[in-house]
């Protein structure tokens, strides 16, 4: 299940802000609605997008207008990734969500569960266990909420009907049929989310083609039925974008005067050195000593206003998803599973 589905669930039709929290590069924020297009122009798409993929992938015509034929066009997916942002979310509504008794117990059940895979991931990608789990927890609660809709339907539907991202769309439409020619896979046959996110770790297919791997030997790269290649493709992602291993990732910070003000929440990206943002009046509260880029975050939290600095590695949980929230949601439940797992 996606990030956008959990909100819509949590808080209804009339206040969603799910769209810009979205998996794996999969934002649709703000995005306009549907120009129409006529039932030409759609057969028109097809067309070229067949002859793009004869042409340069090598794929037989018929083979892929069978599959685009049974593809459905689904006006829900239309409706979703249409649905307008009403209410900008604080952290203290979001973190409800995702920071919860049930999730947390969850985590803990998958990680013992899977502890001997997951010491294997991290001592070969160097990605902590609990990060791992929290990251599977966030977007499919454990591998229990995947998605519904069939992966073709869903790109396909966003690929030929939905012009504002249909270039994006078309794009995983390609590494889709791609991917299931590379696995042996039906492309009928695997689900997802509305925006064809898949698998445990709700990769799309880009993300599969680059960064899942096969962590069990039986050479196939199985992230919908296997947690042993999804735990092992969630580390992948990590490592190849530069996880630090050991590193800190966020820490809560303090602030003086207001030239810090300047700096806040204005990037995903580090920017800053840790000491010119002390310069500016943001410092850790912890008062050890940090190195390296790092970003000044202000969130609205249960008790009032809360200060954090994320540090390269906080910045690498923002690369699987585009939000400081979810970077936070991710980190924060990682540190509750291990510390309930350490209890027993």
């Amino acid at each position: 299940m996606n990030i956008k589905t959990t909100l819509y669930r949590w808080f209804g039709r009339s206040s969603i802000a799910a769209l810009a929290f979205v998996p794996i590069g999969c934002a649709t924020a703000n995005t306009p609605e549907q120009p129409t297009q006529t039932e030409y122009e759609r057969n028109v798409l097809i067309e070229d997008f067949v002859t793009e993929m004869v042409r340069d992938h090598g794929f037989t015509p018929s083979a892929l207008k069978t599959v685009l034929d049974k593809a459905e066009k689904k006006q829900s997916i239309l409706d979703a990734i249409s649905r307008p942002a009403e209410k900008t979310l604080e952290w203290k509504d979001y973190r409800k969500i995702f920071i919860t008794d049930k999730r947390i117990t969850g985590g803990v059940r998958f990680m013992r569960k899977h502890r001997v895979v997951l010491e294997r991931a991290e001592m070969i990608y160097g990605v902590p266990k609990e990060i791992i789990t929290a990251i599977i927890g966030v977007e499919t609660y454990y591998g229990r909420m995947a998605g519904n809709y069939r992966v073709v339907d869903a790109l396909s539907t966003l690929a030929f009907d939905y012009p504002p991202r249909a270039e994006f769309f078309r794009g995983q439409l390609k590494e889709y049929f791609i991917l299931a020619r590379e696995e042996s896979i039906d492309p009928l046959s695997i689900k997802g989310s509305y925006a064809g996110a898949m698998g445990y770790g709700q990769f799309i297919p880009s993300s599969y083609r680059n960064f899942a791997v096969d962590f069990d030997g039986d050479k196939k790269r199985d992230i919908w039925n296997n947690p042993t290649d999804a735990i092992g493709s969630v580390a992948n992602y990590f490592k190849e974008h530069h996880w630090q291993t050991g590193e800190p990732v966020v820490v809560p910070a303090t602030v003086q005067g207001d030239a810090y003000s300047e700096f806040v929440n204005t990037s995903l990206k580090p920017e800053l050195s840790v000491q010119e943002l002390a310069e500016k009046g943001f410092t850790p509260k912890d008062r050890r000593r940090y190195s390296g880029m790092a970003t000044a975050m202000e969130l609205q939290g249960e008790k009032g206003v809360e200060h954090w600095l994320g540090l390269r590695n906080f910045y690498v949980i923002t690369r699987y998803n585009h939000s400081r929230l979810y970077a936070m949601a991710v980190y924060q439940l990682s540190q509750k599973i291990k510390q309930a797992d350490q209890q027993g």
